[in-house]
């Protein structure tokens, strides 16, 4: 009791360091890029200033770009050249995430690369499988949309990548996924698995990143209600019986408590830190509202202290950058 307990003590400013419970380094971090077939230079995303479309030929330096920042790890979406209804490009030995894969890992052999495997890009519908009709009209094919899957993660590990992501929250995804992996000599390659994805209003820019939008409907068939965090549990769970080697929540900065709950389960976890929390901080400190680099270093630490073991984040290389100021 005051005035012997004084918790001012230990924050003296020579203190503080020796004290910290969370600390965010440069290994926590996994920087997303988009890779467009269809550009012959880089293209801003307006949603996102600061952030690109790069063309495939250009992985390589980005990657070196990437590692000379302190990053070790990169995750790849890809706009492909052509679509269909069936994300046929998804899965072809010479699609966009393919080369890109192939071009970082010729170029930068120790960086890890990991593959978002969806279809989302690559349907003309911009759903994340097949679809056809059900009972509540058409909607995305759960059991028949898990073969795509299974396919693109297979070309994935073909082309060279460390880590596959499956994104698209099908039912029985991870399963169907490590016994297509297994099967085809690839064992040693994990699956972190977008475990529990939220419909969330907060991947809007996305979308204008990867031109990923829907023709009808939404996805809140397959993605997370966020009104339910029972549920969020039980959809990690699930993929950690299913043989998950990460799980992942998605998006971080508003699902706290869940990212909390997941870490009880054992695994690595990992957050992304997504588009619209990417632009809105952005936009707030274009406008003058907060200082950006210490909003991002609060918001990366407050994931990190919920229980993250990797953060998925637009702001990699500049938080790397940031993290060596501090040094």
């Amino acid at each position: 009791m005051f005035p012997q307990r004084r918790l001012r003590r230990l924050r003296k400013r020579i203190l503080q360091p020796l004290f910290k419970e969370t600390v965010l380094t440069k290994d926590d971090l996994i920087a997303p890029y988009f890779f467009d077939e269809t550009i012959s230079e880089k293209k801003p995303v307006e949603s996102m200033p600061g952030q690109f479309r790069y063309p495939v030929s250009e992985a390589g330096a980005v990657a070196e770009r990437v590692k000379s920042k302190g990053i070790r790890a990169m995750l790849i979406f890809g706009i492909p050249k052509d679509k269909d209804p069936a994300g046929t490009s998804a899965w072809i030995k010479d699609g966009v995430v393919q080369k890109a894969v192939a071009e970082i890992k010729s170029k930068v052999p120790g960086m890890v690369v990991i593959t978002d495997v969806c279809a989302c890009e690559y349907t003309d519908h911009g759903h994340c499988g097949i679809i056809g009709e059900t009972c509540g009209g058409p909607d995305l094919l759960n059991d028949e949309s898990l073969e795509l899957m299974a396919r693109i993660a297979v070309s994935h590990a073909e082309s060279g990548c460390d880590m596959v992501a499956p994104s698209c929250m099908l039912d029985g995804m991870v399963l169907k996924i490590r016994e297509a992996l297994d099967d085809a000599g690839f064992e040693e390659v994990p699956v972190m698995s977008y475990s529990t994805k939220f419909s969330s209003a907060l991947y809007g820019p996305f979308r204008d990143a990867a031109d990923s939008g829907m023709s009808f409907g939404d996805r809140s068939t397959y993605q997370m209600a966020y009104e339910n965090s029972r549920e969020a549990f039980l959809e990690s769970e699930t993929d950690l019986d299913e043989g998950a080697d990460i799980l992942m929540v998605k998006p971080a900065g508003f699902y706290h408590d869940v990212i909390a709950s997941v870490a009880t389960l054992g695994l690595p976890v990992a957050a992304y830190q997504v588009s619209g929390e990417y632009s809105m901080i952005k936009a707030a400190s274009e406008n003058g509202w907060i200082d950006e680099k210490r909003i991002v270093l609060e918001s990366l630490v407050s994931i990190k202290r919920a229980g993250a073991d990797l953060i998925i984040t637009y702001y990699a290389e500049n938080a790397a950058g940031w993290l060596d100021e501090k040094q």
